[in-house]
């Protein structure tokens, strides 16, 4: 049996699957739009496993899965053996044996890691602490739905050097793009953590106003995270010079756009005059969600098809 290829990491893909993968998007999308059916994965089963609490992830990933003929289970480690104790790669051998593909969405990007070691089908990452690679997945489609292809551009992240930060990162070292990244004293991103391997492709800015500066996509993320939430009065502090405001947005490109992974406290991360505002592409960038992974999967588990 032939090594599965698992999506762990933004990185794991070559530029060429990628383009292949925006590509594929897009017609699949389109093929939606129309209620044409495309049931190129019938009969296949994808488990999803969920230590973190979700909305777009699970929504996205099990409504794909049948759009493409599939079946989708759900299951939480708070009412499976993953949360008693069973041993990640017990888990992983059981569970692969049983599906076609599992995307799995937890703390440590070590459990991803080990889960995939030892599974026999695809392991997609629907989130980790270290790396969100789906949403980026999303986003630069979505991106490159407005505007055209990223290379070249110029995206600010602003706010917590977190997995959505170290996911851009590597996206704008295989794709060819500039991340201007500014985050509060203490809050910075570990470029070894994000796995980038040179610094031609990102610029730190202290103030990030700097950073929103001729950006063709300004980008940020709440300010606590999953997992960070006994630090949510410290960052509430900490962060309140990185909110994205209309200021942030008038010195960014003129036709500059504005994402969000989701979900947004206005007020805090992102002021509701710019979420809401025209320049605001975040329900464009969530329902892409949906259309990329289905692309992803299918990509996955029976590799580059042709366009009909």
């Amino acid at each position: 049996m032939n090594a599965p290829r698992h999506y762990l990491q933004f990185k794991d893909f070559t530029r060429a699957e990628y383009d292949y993968l925006f590509a594929r998007t897009r017609w699949i999308k389109e093929k939606f739009k129309r209620y044409e059916p495309h049931h190129p994965l019938f009969d296949r089963t994808l488990v999803m496993i969920f230590e973190k609490a979700s909305t777009r992830t699970r929504l996205s990933f099990e409504a794909g899965m049948q759009q493409l003929g599939g079946s989708a289970i759900y299951l939480n480690t708070r009412d499976s053996q993953l949360g008693r104790g069973e041993p990640v790669e017990d888990a992983a051998q059981v569970i692969s044996r049983m599906s076609d593909i599992v995307m799995i969405r937890t703390f440590e990007q070590s459990i991803i890691e080990r889960f995939a070691e030892y599974s026999r089908v695809p392991v997609i990452n629907g989130l980790t602490n270290e790396f969100h690679p789906c949403q980026i997945l999303a986003d630069i489609f979505t991106f490159i739905e407005h505007r055209g292809s990223i290379q070249g551009k110029t995206v600010a992240w602003v706010g917590d050097g977190n997995n959505m930060c170290n996911t851009w990162l590597q996206a704008a070292e295989l794709l060819d793009f500039k991340v201007h990244v500014s985050t509060p004293p203490g809050y910075e991103f570990c470029p070894e953590l994000a796995g980038v391997q040179g610094s031609d492709h990102f610029v730190s800015f202290a103030d990030p106003m700097d950073a929103c500066r001729g950006a063709d996509l300004v980008t940020t993320d709440v300010w606590t995270s999953m997992g960070f939430e006994a630090e949510n009065d410290e960052r509430m502090r900490d962060f309140a010079d990185w909110r994205v405001d209309a200021d942030m947005m008038q010195v960014a490109s003129p036709d500059a756009l504005f994402m969000h992974c989701l979900p947004a406290h206005r007020g805090e991360e992102v002021t509701a005059e710019v979420i809401d505002g025209p320049q605001s592409v975040v329900w464009d960038e969530a329902e892409n969600r949906l259309h990329a992974q289905k692309a992803l999967m299918e990509f996955l588990m029976i590799g580059k098809v042709q366009n009909d």
